[in-house]
Protein backbone atom coordinates (compact mmCIF):
# COMPACT_ATOMS: atom_id res chain seq x y z
CA UNK A 1 0.00 0.00 0.00
CA UNK A 2 1.16 3.51 -0.81
CA UNK A 3 1.37 6.09 1.93
CA UNK A 4 -0.15 9.46 1.06
CA UNK A 5 1.16 12.71 2.48
CA UNK A 6 -0.83 15.94 2.37
CA UNK A 7 0.29 19.05 4.27
CA UNK A 8 2.74 16.92 6.29
CA UNK A 9 -0.04 14.50 7.29
CA UNK A 10 0.94 10.88 6.57
CA UNK A 11 -2.14 8.81 5.74
CA UNK A 12 -1.78 5.04 5.66
CA UNK A 13 0.66 4.59 8.53
CA UNK A 14 0.16 4.42 12.28
CA UNK A 15 -3.11 5.19 14.00
CA UNK A 16 -6.09 6.32 11.91
CA UNK A 17 -6.06 10.05 11.24
CA UNK A 18 -9.02 12.06 12.51
CA UNK A 19 -11.27 14.06 10.18
CA UNK A 20 -13.56 16.62 11.81
CA UNK A 21 -16.57 17.90 9.83
CA UNK A 22 -17.82 21.47 9.81
CA UNK A 23 -21.45 21.91 8.80
CA UNK A 24 -22.33 25.59 9.29
CA UNK A 25 -25.15 27.05 7.21
CA UNK A 26 -23.68 30.55 7.06
CA UNK A 27 -20.19 31.90 6.55
CA UNK A 28 -20.10 33.19 10.12
CA UNK A 29 -21.16 29.82 11.52
CA UNK A 30 -18.38 28.15 9.52
CA UNK A 31 -15.83 30.71 10.69
CA UNK A 32 -16.92 30.10 14.28
CA UNK A 33 -16.55 26.34 13.83
CA UNK A 34 -13.12 26.76 12.26
CA UNK A 35 -11.95 29.01 15.10
CA UNK A 36 -13.20 26.47 17.62
CA UNK A 37 -11.16 23.80 15.87
CA UNK A 38 -7.94 25.71 16.53
CA UNK A 39 -8.32 24.50 20.14
CA UNK A 40 -8.86 20.86 19.12
CA UNK A 41 -6.42 18.04 18.33
CA UNK A 42 -7.42 16.71 14.92
CA UNK A 43 -5.76 15.91 11.58
CA UNK A 44 -8.06 17.02 8.75
CA UNK A 45 -11.20 19.12 8.36
CA UNK A 46 -14.11 18.20 6.11
CA UNK A 47 -16.25 21.06 4.87
CA UNK A 48 -19.71 19.61 4.28
CA UNK A 49 -20.66 22.30 1.83
CA UNK A 50 -24.13 20.89 1.15
CA UNK A 51 -25.16 22.49 4.47
CA UNK A 52 -24.00 25.96 3.27
CA UNK A 53 -26.91 28.26 2.40
CA UNK A 54 -25.00 29.85 -0.50
CA UNK A 55 -23.74 26.62 -2.02
CA UNK A 56 -25.30 27.59 -5.35
CA UNK A 57 -23.08 30.69 -5.55
CA UNK A 58 -19.60 29.49 -6.48
CA UNK A 59 -17.98 32.84 -5.69
CA UNK A 60 -19.41 32.79 -2.15
CA UNK A 61 -18.21 29.20 -1.77
CA UNK A 62 -14.71 30.24 -2.81
CA UNK A 63 -14.82 33.30 -0.55
CA UNK A 64 -15.77 31.14 2.42
CA UNK A 65 -13.16 28.52 1.55
CA UNK A 66 -10.57 31.28 1.54
CA UNK A 67 -11.61 32.36 5.03
CA UNK A 68 -11.46 28.78 6.28
CA UNK A 69 -7.96 28.48 4.84
CA UNK A 70 -6.86 31.58 6.72
CA UNK A 71 -7.97 29.98 9.99
CA UNK A 72 -7.23 26.26 9.62
CA UNK A 73 -5.39 26.05 6.31
CA UNK A 74 -2.37 24.50 8.02
CA UNK A 75 -4.51 21.33 8.17
CA UNK A 76 -5.71 19.49 5.05
CA UNK A 77 -9.17 20.61 3.91
CA UNK A 78 -11.51 18.02 2.41
CA UNK A 79 -14.30 19.51 0.28
CA UNK A 80 -17.49 17.43 0.36
CA UNK A 81 -20.85 18.07 -1.23
CA UNK A 82 -22.90 15.12 -0.03
CA UNK A 83 -25.81 14.47 -2.36
CA UNK A 84 -29.33 13.90 -1.06
CA UNK A 85 -29.15 10.31 -2.33
CA UNK A 86 -26.33 9.58 0.12
CA UNK A 87 -27.39 11.56 3.18
CA UNK A 88 -26.85 15.16 2.10
CA UNK A 89 -29.21 18.06 2.74
CA UNK A 90 -29.27 19.93 -0.60
CA UNK A 91 -31.01 18.43 -3.66
CA UNK A 92 -28.82 19.01 -6.70
CA UNK A 93 -28.48 17.84 -10.28
CA UNK A 94 -25.49 15.83 -11.40
CA UNK A 95 -24.43 18.79 -13.56
CA UNK A 96 -24.44 21.12 -10.54
CA UNK A 97 -22.56 18.58 -8.43
CA UNK A 98 -19.82 17.97 -10.97
CA UNK A 99 -19.39 21.65 -11.84
CA UNK A 100 -19.11 22.66 -8.17
CA UNK A 101 -16.44 20.05 -7.51
CA UNK A 102 -14.51 20.96 -10.65
CA UNK A 103 -14.56 24.67 -9.83
CA UNK A 104 -13.28 24.03 -6.33
CA UNK A 105 -10.58 21.65 -7.53
CA UNK A 106 -9.27 24.43 -9.79
CA UNK A 107 -9.56 27.09 -7.07
CA UNK A 108 -6.42 26.12 -5.16
CA UNK A 109 -8.41 26.36 -1.93
CA UNK A 110 -8.85 22.67 -1.10
CA UNK A 111 -6.53 19.71 -0.59
CA UNK A 112 -8.94 16.81 -1.11
CA UNK A 113 -12.32 16.36 -2.75
CA UNK A 114 -15.01 13.72 -2.16
CA UNK A 115 -16.76 12.26 -5.21
CA UNK A 116 -19.53 9.70 -4.81
CA UNK A 117 -18.59 6.64 -6.81
CA UNK A 118 -22.13 5.96 -8.02
CA UNK A 119 -22.22 9.35 -9.72
CA UNK A 120 -20.90 7.36 -12.67
CA UNK A 121 -17.54 6.04 -13.83
CA UNK A 122 -17.16 8.77 -16.47
CA UNK A 123 -17.67 11.56 -13.95
CA UNK A 124 -15.38 9.97 -11.37
CA UNK A 125 -12.61 9.57 -13.93
CA UNK A 126 -13.04 13.21 -15.02
CA UNK A 127 -12.77 14.40 -11.40
CA UNK A 128 -9.72 12.22 -10.75
CA UNK A 129 -7.90 13.52 -13.84
CA UNK A 130 -8.67 17.17 -13.08
CA UNK A 131 -7.87 16.80 -9.39
CA UNK A 132 -4.51 15.21 -10.01
CA UNK A 133 -3.65 17.92 -12.55
CA UNK A 134 -4.30 20.43 -9.75
CA UNK A 135 -2.56 18.45 -7.00
CA UNK A 136 -5.83 17.66 -5.21
CA UNK A 137 -6.43 14.18 -3.78
CA UNK A 138 -9.66 12.31 -4.45
CA UNK A 139 -11.75 10.34 -1.98
CA UNK A 140 -14.35 8.18 -3.71
CA UNK A 141 -17.25 7.45 -1.41
CA UNK A 142 -20.36 5.35 -1.01
CA UNK A 143 -22.91 5.61 1.83
CA UNK A 144 -25.75 3.25 2.66
CA UNK A 145 -27.96 4.60 5.45
CA UNK A 146 -30.40 1.69 5.22
CA UNK A 147 -28.31 -1.46 5.48
CA UNK A 148 -24.94 -3.18 5.28
CA UNK A 149 -24.28 -4.91 1.96
CA UNK A 150 -22.78 -8.41 2.01
CA UNK A 151 -19.05 -8.62 2.66
CA UNK A 152 -18.22 -9.48 -0.95
CA UNK A 153 -20.20 -6.49 -2.20
CA UNK A 154 -18.32 -4.14 0.13
CA UNK A 155 -15.04 -5.56 -1.17
CA UNK A 156 -16.20 -5.17 -4.77
CA UNK A 157 -17.18 -1.52 -4.28
CA UNK A 158 -13.86 -0.60 -2.66
CA UNK A 159 -11.91 -2.38 -5.39
CA UNK A 160 -13.94 -0.55 -8.05
CA UNK A 161 -12.97 2.76 -6.48
CA UNK A 162 -9.30 1.82 -6.62
CA UNK A 163 -9.68 0.77 -10.24
CA UNK A 164 -11.06 4.23 -11.06
CA UNK A 165 -7.78 5.74 -9.89
CA UNK A 166 -8.91 7.50 -6.74
CA UNK A 167 -6.50 8.15 -3.89
CA UNK A 168 -8.68 6.95 -0.99
CA UNK A 169 -11.76 4.70 -1.28
CA UNK A 170 -14.44 5.22 1.38
CA UNK A 171 -17.54 3.27 2.36
CA UNK A 172 -19.98 3.90 5.22
CA UNK A 173 -22.83 1.52 5.94
CA UNK A 174 -25.66 1.14 8.44
CA UNK A 175 -25.61 -1.97 10.65
CA UNK A 176 -28.80 -3.78 11.55
CA UNK A 177 -27.05 -6.45 13.60
CA UNK A 178 -23.72 -7.28 15.18
CA UNK A 179 -23.04 -9.51 12.21
CA UNK A 180 -23.24 -6.46 9.93
CA UNK A 181 -20.50 -4.74 11.91
CA UNK A 182 -18.36 -7.87 11.76
CA UNK A 183 -18.87 -8.10 7.99
CA UNK A 184 -17.76 -4.50 7.49
CA UNK A 185 -14.61 -5.07 9.52
CA UNK A 186 -13.92 -8.37 7.77
CA UNK A 187 -14.30 -6.76 4.35
CA UNK A 188 -11.90 -4.01 5.39
CA UNK A 189 -9.32 -6.56 6.47
CA UNK A 190 -9.62 -8.48 3.20
CA UNK A 191 -9.13 -5.34 1.13
CA UNK A 192 -6.19 -4.22 3.23
CA UNK A 193 -4.46 -7.61 3.19
CA UNK A 194 -5.11 -8.66 -0.41
CA UNK A 195 -5.97 -5.75 -2.66
CA UNK A 196 -5.19 -2.33 -1.25
CA UNK A 197 -2.70 -0.07 -2.97
CA UNK A 198 -4.25 3.04 -1.41
CA UNK A 199 -5.30 4.05 2.09
CA UNK A 200 -8.93 3.24 2.98
CA UNK A 201 -11.83 4.68 4.96
CA UNK A 202 -14.50 2.27 6.16
CA UNK A 203 -17.08 2.59 8.89
CA UNK A 204 -20.21 1.08 10.31
CA UNK A 205 -22.51 3.89 11.38
CA UNK A 206 -24.68 4.65 14.43
CA UNK A 207 -24.03 3.46 17.96
CA UNK A 208 -23.99 -0.19 16.97
CA UNK A 209 -21.10 0.42 14.59
CA UNK A 210 -19.09 2.82 16.77
CA UNK A 211 -16.39 0.19 17.36
CA UNK A 212 -15.47 0.43 13.66
CA UNK A 213 -14.42 4.06 14.15
CA UNK A 214 -11.61 3.16 16.58
CA UNK A 215 -10.18 -0.17 15.37
CA UNK A 216 -8.91 0.99 11.99
CA UNK A 217 -5.28 0.31 12.80
CA UNK A 218 -6.12 -3.35 13.37
CA UNK A 219 -8.57 -3.89 10.49
CA UNK A 220 -7.25 -1.45 7.90
CA UNK A 221 -9.19 1.82 7.92
CA UNK A 222 -6.72 4.71 7.77
CA UNK A 223 -8.98 7.64 8.58
CA UNK A 224 -11.93 8.12 10.91
CA UNK A 225 -14.42 10.89 11.65
CA UNK A 226 -14.85 12.62 14.99
CA UNK A 227 -17.30 15.32 16.03
CA UNK A 228 -16.18 18.64 17.52
CA UNK A 229 -19.20 20.95 17.64
CA UNK A 230 -21.48 19.12 15.24
CA UNK A 231 -21.60 15.58 13.90
CA UNK A 232 -22.19 14.99 10.19
CA UNK A 233 -23.25 11.34 10.46
CA UNK A 234 -24.73 9.04 13.11
CA UNK A 235 -22.27 7.43 15.50
CA UNK A 236 -19.42 9.94 15.34
CA UNK A 237 -17.51 10.07 18.62
CA UNK A 238 -16.34 13.25 20.32
CA UNK A 239 -12.95 14.09 18.81
CA UNK A 240 -11.19 14.28 22.18
CA UNK A 241 -12.48 10.88 23.24
CA UNK A 242 -11.62 9.48 19.82
CA UNK A 243 -8.01 10.69 19.99
CA UNK A 244 -7.63 9.26 23.49
CA UNK A 245 -8.89 5.83 22.42
CA UNK A 246 -6.83 5.77 19.23
CA UNK A 247 -3.67 6.64 21.16
CA UNK A 248 -4.25 3.85 23.67
CA UNK A 249 -4.88 1.28 20.94
CA UNK A 250 -1.84 2.45 18.98
CA UNK A 251 0.40 1.97 22.03
CA UNK A 252 -1.00 -1.50 22.58
CA UNK A 253 -0.15 -2.45 18.99
CA UNK A 254 3.38 -1.07 19.10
Amino acid sequence: MTKITVKNLDIGVGAPKIIVPIVGKTEQELVNEAEFLTQIDFDMVEWRVDHFQHVDDIEKVKQTANKLNSIIGHKPILFTFRTANEGGVYPASVEFYINLNKQMIKSGLIDLVDIEVFTGDKYVEEIVELAHQNKVLVIASNHDFDKTPPKEEIIARLRKMQDLGVDIPKIAVMPRSREDVINLLAATAVIKDKYAHTPLITMSMAGKGAISRVVGETFGSDLTFGAAKNASAPGQLDVKDLRYILNILHKSLA
